[in-house]
């Protein structure tokens, strides 16, 4: 390795959306001649492994998941598991201490990248190594939920503390609905791991780390970099948008020739991840919601909770009275070449990071129907900060209807009304910022000169 290069480990959190945004930037690094170990569970490695741009800089460490009582033997990422039981496959993570500590001696690299395992910071500074808080989700969540503001260390947050912001929070359109706060407010007491809650967890990683580091850019999220530089009292380091590589593949034939039967920017393409599990009743009004547009849709959709399958869970008649030009599909989807293809016109989407940015970069108008978590942030940043998508409306208990989702379906679609053009000029003028190498290689170039001066520090 040449004198201006480095040596990263990584080590994220055990789910797909983290695992794959690790290995982005994994990418963008080896390409200037830094070397990557990532370690990643074994069987996980064949999955991933096609993702790795640079297997002669990127080497994947296997990592055996220790047995937990209670976690299925097979199970390796949260995409194995139902969600009740991601706080075991945390536990289990957290036994890998011993190992983790054995192959960081071995490998030496100069810094860690993390973001769950709380306790990496403590055991890399006993070895002389740099733990950066590689973090996955947008400054705006962190800085709205876990603050230092909002001195977590003292009391639980309520319901009412989570509705508004924390007090110098930066001026925004992010506010959190009653239903929203109530159920963050709830998941952030849970354990997540044997003894510690989801709160204690992050508050730990972000406080004892050597840098914070974003996939985001100063120009759409630089006032919630600066309000956690100062909170934290980190430095904060920004990686820019790191966009997924162009996909290798190509879309299989039955999507080409199923796509290509509609007109241009027509079809409407839903696709919520793989660990988004809606109830049956929210399950059948969104499909039924497709059918009320009259237009094409293409669903892929995980089966709602107590369904064996998705043709099991349709609406009554919904399969004949849309087989023409609906499609719900429960297997994996190439989304990146889906939300590419012309005809394409609206993406129904979660709001999970990695879906946001692949969506941010193609045509299509968004419409957003977040899920859980941050993804309620995410939804206001599009919606509220950006003005790139239009959100569905929700009940008081966070419930949807057809009616709703028709609605914002078709007014996001329409290039006539207000919605249509505001969001549609919005997302031209982020999407060509976004796709601009220039954009990319800078902050990546920007991030590798701010690793270089941590380390002399």
């Amino acid at each position: 390795m040449g004198t201006n290069t480095f040596h990263v480990a990584m080590y994220p959190w055990f789910a797909i959306g983290h695992l794959t945004s690790y290995l982005q930037i994994s990418n963008k690094l080896a390409e200037r001649g830094h070397k990557i170990s990532f370690l990643m569970p074994r069987n996980t490695i064949p999955k991933l492994e096609h993702f790795n741009r640079h297997p002669d800089l990127i080497s994947f460490i296997p990592i055996t998941i220790p047995q937990v009582n209670g976690l299925p033997l097979s199970s390796e990422t949260t995409a194995d598991l139902p969600f009740s039981m991601h706080s075991l496959l945390m536990t289990a993570m957290d036994l890998t201490k011993p190992v983790i500590e054995v192959s960081l001696r071995q490998l030496r690299p100069h810094m860690v990248f993390f973001d769950f395992t709380y306790w990496l910071p403590a055991l890399a500074s006993r070895l002389g190594i740099k733990a950066l808080h590689y973090c996955p989700i947008s400054p705006a969540t962190v800085g709205y939920l876990i603050s230092p503001e909002r001195k977590l260390h003292e009391k639980s947050l309520s319901e009412a503390d989570l509705i508004n912001p924390p007090p110098n929070f930066p001026p925004s359109a992010i506010r959190l609905k009653p239903h929203e706060a109530r159920g963050l407010a709830t998941a952030t007491v849970k354990h997540y791991g044997k003894g510690i809650s989801f709160m204690e967890r992050q508050l730990i990683s972000f406080t004892s780390c050597d840098a914070i580091v974003f996939k985001t850019c100063r120009e759409m999220e630089g006032p919630y970099c600066d309000y956690l530089e100062s909170q934290m009292r980190k430095q904060v380091f920004l990686a820019g948008p790191v966009l997924p590589d162009p996909p290798t593949s190509t879309l299989e034939e039955k999507w080409v020739t199923w796509l290509g039967s509609f007109k241009p920017k027509t079809v409407i393409f839903c696709a919520f991840g793989s660990e988004c599990i809606l109830k049956s009743n929210q399950f059948e009004e969104l499909l039924l919601g497709f059918e009320l547009t009259e237009m094409p849709f293409l669903a892929a959709l995980k089966p709602p909770i107590g369904a064996e399958t998705v043709e099991s869970a349709l609406p009554e008649g919904f399969k004949e009275r849309t087989k023409e030009r609906g499609v719900v599909y429960g297997e994996w989807v190439q989304q990146q070449l889906i939300l590419s293809h012309p005809s394409v016109g609206c993406f129904v989407t979660h709001c999970g990071s990695g879906s946001l940015t692949e969506a941010m970069v193609n045509e299509c108008q968004l419409v957003l129907l977040p899920h859980a978590g941050d993804q309620f942030i995410n939804a206001r940043i599009m919606s509220g900060d950006l003005k790139v998508g239009v959100e569905v409306e929700k009940s008081e208990d966070g419930l949807f209807t057809r009616e709703a989702v028709c609605k914002v379906v078709r007014a996001a679609m329409d290039n006539d009304s207000e919605v249509g053009q505001v969001v549609k000029t919005n997302h031209a003028k982020w999407r060509e910022f976004l796709i601009s190498k220039e954009l990319e290689n800078s902050y990546v170039d920007d991030l590798v000169q701010k690793l270089h001066g941590l380390l002399k520090s």
